[in-house]
């Protein structure tokens, strides 16, 4: 009982302080104070009494635009206390360590592995171990393939002719892999990328990654107040150059953006004025249809569609980092999660899968089925798609005499 009383002290203690340190108000330090009072009132009252505290970018975020701000700029003087923040604001461990691996390509590695030596020395002091910095290894995420066909081919043919071996590093590795390592989200991917172009003043490489970032689902408010931030991280003439090439993504998205209604006003996605997609051959077996999508922007965080398999057509296992509803509409249909037994699921059934569990859902082998699909995505990410069902594990369901799918 003394041990029992004694660990849950240790943690309340612990989770207070780490409670103060997101809430204290921040103190300029003692030689600010001193030799140049005017700039600590500016760093206590206005960068941290109210940047910070503006809506329209998360704390964590904030942090995830500063660190990655000075890791680029080679700010490593001002790394501790933004690496500690960070991780007092929600930043993972593991993610800290992608950002400074993902800036060794956009700001180069001697930038890098000057971060290395001050995030080490944030991890040793609290204690956090190897394994929290490590990804899952052989889970990649799955980008939209035309789209990056379109860009592996804009590379090979801007690149290709002069430097080939920059354009297959480019294809290959920076976006063929880093981006697709699990330990960070493409949303946050985006956002550190932007903070880095911008800290540096690389502004010819910024229109490109502007656009990637909204597709990768940064919204508006968010990439404003991503500059504005900067601006006192990375200088008001970065800042400045910037917002030109802002506001053409922001036009750009706007003019091949459906017609919205005005904030306020109830809208309605009329039935047939989207068309459906067909399911992509990595994340499902058999046909997939998905129709009727929606997704809402910050700060709601739902999306979904309806979802129909023809006989037999399935999900690859996935997960959802806030979990999923299904509501199946018609037919009769199937769902297993990892280490359960198959269910049954038919029309007017609700489905509840949990966050982080591992699953797939689909049609049963005599008949189709739709489902609405909704869940709410996780710093811009709704799902993680892994290792297809294998013909065994679909047919324990039906028995031996089940005929295989085609993918």
């Amino acid at each position: 009982m003394t041990a029992i009383l004694a660990t849950a002290l240790s943690t309340m203690i612990g989770e207070a302080v780490a409670q103060e340190r997101q809430t204290a108000a921040v103190k300029a330090p003692a030689d600010v104070r001193s030799s140049t009072p005017e700039l600590a009132d500016y760093t206590e009252k206005l960068l941290f009494g109210q940047v910070w505290e503006r809506p329209g970018l998360s704390q964590r975020d904030r942090s995830v635009v500063t660190v990655a701000a000075l890791i680029a700029g080679g700010k490593t003087a001002q790394l501790t206390g933004h690496l500690n923040r960070a991780l007092d604001n929600g930043v993972k461990p593991g993610e800290l360590a992608a950002i400074i691996t993902h800036l060794a390509f956009y700001s180069g590695w001697p930038n890098a592995i000057s971060a290395v030596t001050v995030a080490k020395d944030v991890f040793d002091k609290r204690g956090i171990a190897r394994s929290d910095l490590v990804a899952a290894a052989g889970e990649r995420i799955k980008l939209d393939a035309e789209s990056e066909a379109r860009r592996a081919a804009s590379v090979d043919r801007a690149v290709g002719d002069v430097i080939p071996g920059l354009a297959t590093y480019t294809n290959d590795v920076l976006f063929g892999d880093l981006w697709r390592r699990p330990d960070l989200s493409p949303r946050d991917r985006s956002l550190v990328t932007m903070s880095s172009l911008i800290a540096t003043g690389e502004a010819a490489q910024l229109p490109f990654h502007l656009s990637r970032g909204i597709d990768n689902g940064l919204t508006r408010a968010e990439i404003s107040e991503t500059i504005t931030h900067l601006a006192f991280y990375a200088g008001w003439p970065k800042a400045m150059s910037a917002v030109p090439l802002a506001k053409a993504a922001f036009e750009t998205v706007k003019s091949t953006a459906p017609a919205r209604k005005a904030e306020g006003e109830v809208e309605i996605l009329r039935s047939g004025s989207q068309p459906d997609s067909v399911g992509a051959p990595e994340n499902f077996t058999g046909k997939v249809r998905v129709g009727s999508r929606f997704q809402r922007t910050a700060p709601a965080r739902i999306g979904g569609g309806i979802v129909t398999f023809e006989p037999g057509a399935h999900t690859a296992w996935h997960t959802h980092p806030l979990g999923q509803t299904l509501i199946v509409v018609t037919g009769a249909g199937l769902v297993q999660h990892e280490g359960g037994d198959i269910q049954t699921m038919s029309a007017g059934d609700v489905v509840w899968i949990p966050p982080g569990v591992k699953h797939w859902h689909g049609a049963s082998a005599s008949s189709g089925m739709s489902h609405i699909a909704i869940a709410e995505a996780q710093d811009g990410k709704s799902v993680d798609w892994l290792e297809k069902v294998t013909d065994e594990q679909y047919r324990m369901h039906h028995g031996a005499s089940q005929p295989k799918m085609k993918p």
